[in-house]
C-alpha cells in the first residue's frame, strides 16, 4: 500500500520575481502578505507535524510554494531550507520542493539547492507560445524552459513544470502545443492552472476594459480534460488541476472572473468518466437492458458518478438502462472501469 502523502506549504509570496505577470498577484492567491522568517516556517513545521500521526507510514514534504525561490537572496534561501534541512535530516521530512522561473535556473544554483536537501524542482512554465509568454509578461522564453530542464536533468531531483491554460492570446491549439512541448521534457509531474482574474493583477485591468475574456468553466474543463489525457497517455502524472483554494478564493473575495470551482478537477476527471461510458455503451451496444453494475478504484466513484450523479443520469437516460449500479475495487488500476451487464464482462483503459 502506497504511504499517505502529507505535504506542509510554506508560502514566499512574490518574493524573488522582478516581473510582473499579468495574471500574478501572489499575496491575494496565498492569503499570505507577511514576511516568512525562519522562526515562521519552523513554527509551521511543527505545528502540521503535531497532526500528522504513524509517522513512518507517511511521506512527508516541505514545499515552498509561491515567488520564485531562487531568485530570492541567497542569504535568505539558506536561511528558509537550513529549517526545512533540519528536519529532513532527521528522517522525518522525506523531501524539500521549491517552485522557481525556468531562467532562474542554472548548474550552481541547483547545487546549492542540493546542499540543502531540495530534491523537488517547480518550474513555472506556463506557455511554450512566444506571443502567450509576451502578452502575459512572463519575461522567459520556450527555451529557457529547454535550457533549464537540460540542467536539471544532471542532478538527483524530481522535475515539476507548470502549465496555465486560458492566459491572453492563448487557445486550445496552444495549450496542446504546450501539452505536447512538456511532455517531450519528460517531466515527473505536471500541474494544470485554469487562468483566473485576481485582484490587484493587470489582468484585472485588461478584463476591465474589455481586452481579456476570461474562460468559462467548461472550456477550461473541456481543454484540461485534452490535456489530462494527453499526460495520462505518456505516464507524465498530473498532480493538480485547477488552483487550490484558500480562504479569500474559497469565498470568491479575490477572483474577479475566470474559471474557479473549488473541486475543478473532479468536474475534469468527472467529465472523461463520462465520455468513458458513453462511447463504451455505444461501442457495445449496451442499451435497453434492466441492469448494469460499473467498478472502479475507489478514488474515483465520485468521478464516474458525476456531480449530482449526472453521469449516471446521461447514461440510464440515453442507453435506456433501468438502474446503474456502483461499487469499489481497488485491485483496478485508476485508469480502468469494468463493466458487468448481462453474461458479459468489459474491462475499459482510459489510456
Amino acid at each position: 500500500m502506497a504511504k499517505k502523502h502529507y505535504i506542509i506549504p510554506i508560502f514566499v509570496p512574490h518574493r524573488g520575481c522582478p516581473f510582473d505577470c499579468v495574471f500574478c498577484n501572489q499575496k491575494k492567491i496565498t492569503g499570505c502578505e507577511e514576511e516568512v522568517t525562519k522562526e515562521k516556517v519552523n513554527q509551521q513545521i511543527i505545528d502540521y507535524m503535531a497532526t500528522i500521526q504513524d509517522i513512518e507510514d507517511k511521506h512527508v514534504e516541505i514545499a515552498f510554494f509561491g515567488g520564485s525561490f531562487t531568485g530570492i537572496e541567497q542569504k535568505k534561501q539558506q536561511e528558509l531550507l537550513e529549517v526545512a534541512y533540519k528536519w529532513k535530516n532527521k528522517g522525518v521530512v522525506n523531501d524539500i520542493r521549491i517552485s522557481t522561473r525556468p531562467d532562474y535556473i542554472n548548474e550552481s544554483i541547483v547545487e546549492f539547492l542540493e546542499k540543502y536537501g531540495v530534491s523537488i524542482i517547480g518550474l513555472g512554465v506556463q506557455s511554450m507560445d512566444e506571443e502567450v509568454l509576451k502578452k502575459s509578461n512572463r519575461g522567459h522564453t520556450p527555451k529557457d524552459v529547454i535550457q533549464a530542464v537540460e540542467v536539471l536533468r544532471k542532478f538527483n531531483v524530481q522535475i515539476g513544470l507548470q502549465m496555465m491554460i486560458g492566459l491572453p492570446l492563448d487557445t486550445l491549439k496552444k495549450a496542446e502545443y504546450t501539452a505536447s512541448e512538456i511532455i517531450k521534457l519528460k517531466p515527473h509531474f505536471v500541474r494544470i492552472y485554469p487562468t483566473l482574474v485576481i485582484k490587484g493583477t493587470y489582468l484585472e485591468k485588461m478584463y476591465e476594459r474589455g481586452e481579456y475574456d476570461p474562460l468559462s468553466i467548461e472550456k477550461a474543463v473541456s481543454i484540461s480534460k485534452k490535456l489530462l489525457l494527453s499526460f495520462m497517455k505518456y505516464n507524465i502524472p498530473v498532480i493538480r488541476i485547477g488552483l487550490q483554494p484558500t480562504e479569500n478564493i474559497l469565498l470568491g473575495r479575490e477572483v474577479i472572473a475566470g474559471p474557479f470551482h473549488p473541486a475543478f478537477r473532479q468536474l475534469v476527471e468527472s467529465k472523461i468518466f463520462k465520455e468513458v461510458l458513453d462511447r463504451t455503451f455505444s461501442i457495445h451496444k449496451i442499451n435497453h437492458i434492466p441492469f448494469v453494475k460499473l467498478r472502479v478504484h475507489e478514488k474515483n466513484i465520485s468521478n464516474i458518478v458525476g456531480h449530482k450523479k449526472e453521469n449516471i443520469d446521461f447514461i440510464e437516460e440515453k442507453y435506456k438502462i433501468h438502474k446503474i449500479s456502483i461499487s469499489k475495487n481497488n485491485d483496478l488500476k485508476l485508469d480502468q472501469v469494468q463493466i458487468f451487464y448481462e453474461d458479459n464482462n468489459i474491462l475499459y483503459s482510459i489510456k
